[in-house]
Parts: structure tokens; C-alpha cells; sequence
């Protein structure tokens, strides 16, 4: 089967086991912010492993669960935990999850994830909205034979982070009394850190924060028509920014700290979002 049908059959799946949630917004919870959907009304929760074509998650801090239920009174589906092409997955295998997503009919994605500072002026446990991004992974989830089922062979990434979304996003945090910065997400592969050199040439290029993951999921989203909006939790300071070496102990203990202001920010934008 190909890409198309292999969605299809996975969310078959997913409508038997939660048959009367049909979500509007969907999030993906980065390293050690997957918290956020512990708390959702009428919830099911799905093991990856029970999925059709869904890769399995590697990394600690990544539970590896789909949870559909309600923020609010409004219909979510999350996932607790996603992929990464470090851990041996191709670009589309990364990037299947959030398709996954996209094809339950959901009207916008909300990505997430813990970050480096790349910003001096950033610290750690602070939140950053995403308004751009700079793809240095090397590679692309739309590289090969294009479906037209699924979204355009070229499509535009001019406003991939929605400006409507983006501004609620900071009206959600102000709500809250937690004011998100607002900066450029930049991708590289992983798994090692960068370099303190890196990190210099990535603020030349404009970069806020750095990771490992995300923009697959965006252009994908893009691709099949899901709107995006994106949260950064800034967990430590870049290579050469901060004295410490990094550790992904540290990156996760930062998240699960910030996680509480984290989930007040989302509880806030996800039911207003789904309302645009």
C-alpha cells in the first residue's frame, strides 16, 4: 500500500477505538511536556505499538501514546511522545504521526517541543512562540513521489506558523500572566548537540531556539491544508551560551519543571483555537 492508504488504515483504527471524538485541534507533545494530556475529559489512550504503520518512540521523556479526549468541552487528540530521524526513521516515517493527525479532520496543529537557547536573552523554563522556521536538517518529509490526495506537489510556506493562531497563542499566555517571547525555531538533525560555533552561525542566520524536531511536522501539516501554530519550551542554554554541558537529563528535567505553566498556556488556547 502506499502513503494514502496507510493513513486510511491507521485512522480507521483510531475511529474504532474513539468512535465519538472527532477532534478539532491537534497537538504534539515534545520531550517531557507529554503531561498535557494526562488531563483530558473523556479520554482514550492509544499505545503507538497498537497502531498500524505507526513507528515506535526511543527517547525518554516520550511516553509513545495518542490520546483523544476533551479540553474544555472541546474535542483534542495529542500525542504523548513523538519521532525523530535520529532514532533511524525516514523522513516520512518522522513525518507520518502528524499526517496522521491531519487526517482525522482536524482545522489547525499545535506543535511543541523543548529547546536550546540560541537567544542570549532567552532562559531557561521561559516559553516562545514560534514564528518561523529555518530547516537545517538536511532533508525533507515531501522528498519523492507526490500524492495529490494529499496536498500540493510545491506548497507555500510563507506563513507556515499562522499569524491568527500566533496572536491568539500570545493572548492565551497574557491571559494566563505568562508572557511568551516570539522567536525562530531552527532543525537540525541530531542526535549530538551543536557546537558552540554552530550556534553562533545559527544566530548570524536569525535563529531564537534550536531542536531536533518539528518542522517535519509543520510542512506536512502545510502540505495537506492544517493550519500550525508552535510553542518552544526553552529548557537550556546553547552550546557556548551556558557553562554546563548539555545533557538530555537537563532538557527533560526543564520541561517536566515548566510543565505547569506550559499546560495553563494550552488549556487556554486549544478550546479558543478550535473555535476559529
Amino acid at each position: 500500500m502506499g502513503l494514502y492508504e496507510d493513513l486510511q488504515e491507521t485512522v480507521s483504527a483510531i475511529r474504532e477505538r474513539a468512535a465519538q471524538l472527532v477532534p478539532l485541534i491537534g497537538v504534539v507533545l515534545g520531550s517531557g511536556l507529554g503531561s498535557f494530556a494526562d488531563d483530558f475529559e473523556d479520554k482514550v489512550a492509544i499505545p503507538y505499538a497498537e497502531l498500524a504503520n505507526f513507528p515506535r518512540v526511543s527517547v525518554p521523556g516520550h511516553d509513545g501514546r495518542l490520546v483523544l479526549g476533551r479540553v474544555e468541552g472541546e474535542p483534542v487528540v495529542a500525542m504523548q511522545g513523538r519521532i525523530h530521524y535520529y532514532e533511524g526513521y525516514s523522513p516520512s516515517q518522522v513525518a507520518f504521526p502528524s499526517r496522521v493527525l491531519c487526517s482525522l479532520g482536524i482545522r489547525a496543529l499545535v506543535v511543541t517541543n523543548a529547546s536550546g537557547s540560541v537567544n542570549p536573552s532567552f532562559c531557561p523554563g521561559e516559553l516562545m512562540a514560534i514564528v518561523d522556521h529555518i530547516n537545517l536538517a538536511g532533508w525533507n518529509p515531501l522528498v519523492g513521489q507526490n500524492d495529490d490526495r494529499l496536498g500540493p506537489r510545491f506548497p507555500d510556506l510563507s506563513a507556515a506558523y499562522d499569524p491568527a493562531l500566533l496572536a491568539l497563542l500570545l493572548e492565551s499566555g497574557a491571559r494566563q500572566g505568562i508572557g511568551l517571547k516570539k522567536g525562530v525555531y531552527a532543525m537540525l538533525r541530531g542526535p549530538s548537540y551543536e557546537t558552540p560555533a554552530e550556534i553562533r552561525a545559527l544566530r548570524v542566520l536569525g535563529a531564537d531556539a534550536v531542536g531536533m524536531s518539528t518542522v517535519p511536522e509543520v510542512i506536512v501539516a502545510r502540505h495537506m491544508g492544517v493550519k500550525v501554530a508552535g510553542l518552544s519550551c526553552i529548557t537550556n542554554l546553547a552550546a557556548g551560551i551556558g557553562p554546563k554541558p548539555l545533557t538530555h537529563e537537563e532538557v527533560a528535567l526543564t520541561a517536566t519543571r515548566a510543565a505547569g505553566v506550559f499546560n495553563s498556556v494550552l488549556r487556554a488556547f486549544v478550546p479558543a483555537a478550535s473555535r476559529l
